[in-house]
């Protein structure tokens, strides 16, 4: 007797045999925090920042002036600095936990201060991480500057064909993947500055 062989649509045999994920993927393309620090605590980050000495800001490979044209400062644990350190480790524990669950346990390279003047202050598309480099898990950008008092300078997350452009009120934190490619739009009036830092943790695997 021949054997009948029953004939499936696609449907119907993903209905029969579905694909089994063990979990689900809890790692977001981005999560942010309004309203971080107030106005006045955003001006005297930028007072605080401005009070260390300045230099000309570079990247891993070099000072790429097609690419990066800022001025840098760092903050690091201080009398001074111990209350945003002691926010943003609440802010960043608690979207991690919330949108990434990455094996985390600190930002080991300091806070970067920067400052982009117009008319031409940048930072062009780039990762925070790289190859023989600190393990930089999650990168955060803090708005310090109120938008009024810049244009462009925009912070855009790529991840697909349009850019995400990221808020520009003062006091907002975004956090994001390191491996995000992202860039800061040119200023092309007033000042735009930011805090800036990278979340270190075990190598991914």
């Amino acid at each position: 007797m021949a054997q009948v062989i029953p004939i499936y649509s696609q449907e119907e045999r993903q209905a029969l045999n579905p694909a089994w994920a063990f979990n689900l993927d809890p790692v977001h393309s981005w999560a942010y925090w309004d309203k971080a620090f107030t106005k006045e605590e955003c001006e005297q980050i930028i007072e605080i920042g401005n009070s260390k000495t300045h230099k000309k800001a570079t990247t891993i490979g070099g000072d790429l002036i097609n690419v990066r044209k800022s001025e840098v400062s760092w903050l690091y644990p201080s009398e001074d600095t111990e209350w945003i350190y002691r926010r943003m480790t609440d802010i960043i524990t608690n979207l991690n936990e919330q949108y990434f669950k990455f094996d985390i346990f600190g930002a080991t390279e300091g806070f970067q201060f920067t400052k982009y003047q117009a008319p031409s202050g940048k930072y062009g598309k780039h990762v925070d991480s790289s190859p023989n480099n600190v393990v930089r898990k999650l990168s955060f950008t803090l708005q310090l500057s109120d938008s009024k008092d810049y244009k462009g300078g925009d912070l855009c997350l790529y991840l697909g064909d349009k850019p995400e452009v990221m808020k520009k009120e003062q006091g907002f934190v975004a956090l994001f993947p390191s491996y995000t490619l992202h860039e800061v739009k040119p200023v092309t009036q007033g000042t735009r500055y930011s805090l800036v830092s990278w979340i270190t943790g075990k190598p991914f695997k």
